[in-house]
């Protein structure tokens, strides 16, 4: 198979290379998988647009639905990215290893969020009821569903593209479970 390349900002559209220098301003560094994106024309800044959209659910929640679909599909990239950002949400080692087994016993409500998010991205979609229910129960609305499977939705771009083309990870590596 053909070995797939991180593109230097050099080697990109000049739109990319604009993105890649928001992204240098903004967190320090272009990400190698965004960097990846780069090779299209448009998936760079059509995936950030994506990413970047207004979202019902905290900054926490988020992570945490990033881990568990991370985990579910298997990419270590997005695995080693989102612990060191889950982290930064307040989330203890100890915690991020409990969710990426698929339960948040320190708080009812993340936990309903993490049973949902992890069945949802098994089952593509096809849950129990009863998942749905808890959901509810544990205070989140049908606004909160949307917008979490927005998120499943953006991390299962992430978690396929590093699936296939394995680029290297550039954060810290997530511990293996």
């Amino acid at each position: 198979m053909k070995t797939f390349s991180v593109p230097t900002r050099e080697q990109v559209s000049p739109a990319n290379q604009a993105i890649f220098d928001n992204l240098q301003k903004a967190i320090g560094m272009v990400p190698n998988l965004y960097a990846a994106m780069a090779h299209s024309e448009h998936g760079l800044g059509n995936y950030i647009a994506f990413q970047s959209g207004k979202s019902s659910l905290r900054a926490k929640e988020r992570e945490i639905i990033n881990l568990v679909v991370s985990q579910v599909n298997g990419c270590i990239y997005c695995l080693s990215a989102h612990t060191v950002l889950g982290k930064m949400n307040g989330l203890t080692d100890d915690q991020l290893i409990e969710i990426r087994k698929g339960s948040a016993s320190f708080d009812a409500k993340l936990d309903a969020l993490v049973k949902l998010v992890k069945s949802i991205t098994e089952n593509k979609g096809r849950v129990d009821s009863a998942l749905v229910d808890n959901f509810y129960a544990a205070g989140y609305n049908e606004g909160n569903l949307v917008d979490a499977i927005m998120i499943i939705g953006d991390k299962t771009i992430m978690n396929y593209l590093h699936n296939l083309t394995g680029i290297a990870v550039d954060f810290p590596l997530a511990p293996s479970l």
